[in-house]
C-alpha cells in the first residue's frame, strides 16, 4: 500500500483493516510492518488513516450486528498498535429506529469497550450525510458521543466534504461559517482529517453519493478553498472518489497544482 501511494504521488493514504464488507482480517506480519515503517520514513509518508468496514454498525439494533461491530472494532484497535500514532476512522452507524439517544448510548458503549489505557491510535468519527436513521449527520450528535466517551482524549473527527454538504452544511458558499459552527459545537482541535469527495447530489440531499473532484455539485473551486484554508491546510487529506489508480494520480496532481505554498 505504501509503494502504491508513492507511485501515484501521495504522501498519505487510507486503507481498510479488513474486507470493507466485513469478515476476518489477515494476520499481522511483523516483518512487513517493520519494512513499511522504514519505507514510510524514507519516502516521507505521513499519517495513515485506517477505515473500519462499512458493514459494522456500532449502534445496531440486532444483537449479532452489534457484537460483530464491537469485535471488529476491538480487534482493529489492537492491530493499529503495530503502527502507533495514526488514525482509525469509522461511521457512527444507524440507530435503526431505536432513536438517536439510544444510538448514541450504544456507540459510546462500543467505544468504551474497545478503547484502552495507553493506546497510541486516535479514533475518528466521520461526519455523515444523515440518510435514513444514520447518526453523525449533525455536529451536535458527534459532539455528544465525544463528550460521553470514557477515552475522549483519543477521539477526533474526520470531515467528509460530500457528506457535510449533503447533510446541509454549505461548504460551497460559506466554508468559514461551517467551520465556525464546527468549532462552536465540537471544537476545531478535534478535526484531524478530511475526506475530499465531490457529490453527485445537490445541497442538503442526505444521499451520500461520491463524485470525482470537480465533477459534482461542490465543484473544483470548493476543494481549492478547502485545501488552502488556514484552518485546514495542514491536515491530511484523503480521496474516496469513484476512481481507479490512474484517476487518483490525476486528482492528486490536480489538487497539488491548486495548493498555495
Amino acid at each position: 500500500m505504501g509503494k502504491t501511494a508513492v507511485k501515484i504521488g501521495a504522501n498519505v493514504f487510507q486503507f481498510f483493516t479488513r474486507n470493507p464488507r466485513g469478515g476476518a482480517a489477515k494476520a499481522i506480519d511483523p516483518e512487513d510492518v517493520k519494512a513499511f515503517r522504514l519505507f514510510a520514513e524514507e519516502e516521507g509518508l505521513c499519517t495513515l488513516l485506517a477505515h473500519a468496514p462499512y458493514t459494522i454498525n456500532p449502534c445496531g439494533a440486532d444483537e449479532r450486528v452489534l457484537n460483530f461491530a464491537r469485535e471488529c472494532f476491538a480487534d482493529d484497535l489492537d492491530r493499529m498498535e503495530y503502527t502507533p500514532g495514526n488514525y482509525y476512522n469509522f461511521h457512527p452507524g444507524s440507530h435503526v429506529k431505536q432513536g438517536v439517544e439510544k444510538g448514541i448510548e450504544l456507540i459510546v458503549e462500543t467505544l468504551d469497550g474497545a478503547m484502552f489505557d495507553g493506546m497510541k491510535t486516535t479514533v475518528l468519527l466521520e461526519t455523515m450525510a444523515g440518510k435514513g436513521t444514520e447518526i453523525g449527520g449533525k455536529f451536535e450528535e458527534i459532539a455528544e458521543i465525544i463528550s460521553r466517551a470514557k477515552y475522549n482524549d483519543k477521539l477526533g473527527v474526520c470531515l467528509d466534504t460530500c457528506h457535510v454538504y449533503d447533510a446541509g452544511y454549505d461548504i460551497v458558499n460559506d466554508l468559514d461559517g461551517v467551520l465556525e459552527e464546527f468549532d462552536r459545537v465540537i471544537g476545531l482541535e478535534r478535526l484531524k482529517a478530511i475526506h475530499l469527495n465531490d457529490s453527485k447530489n445537490p445541497f442538503g440531499s442526505h444521499k451520500d453519493r461520491h463524485e470525482v473532484i470537480g465533477g459534482g455539485s461542490l465543484g473544483l473551486k470548493t476543494f481549492e478553498n478547502v485545501i488552502n484554508h488556514e484552518k485546514l491546510r495542514d491536515l491530511p487529506f484523503y480521496l474516496e472518489t469513484p476512481n481507479e489508480l490512474e484517476g487518483y494520480a490525476k486528482e492528486i496532481a490536480l489538487l497539488k497544482s491548486r495548493y498555495r505554498d
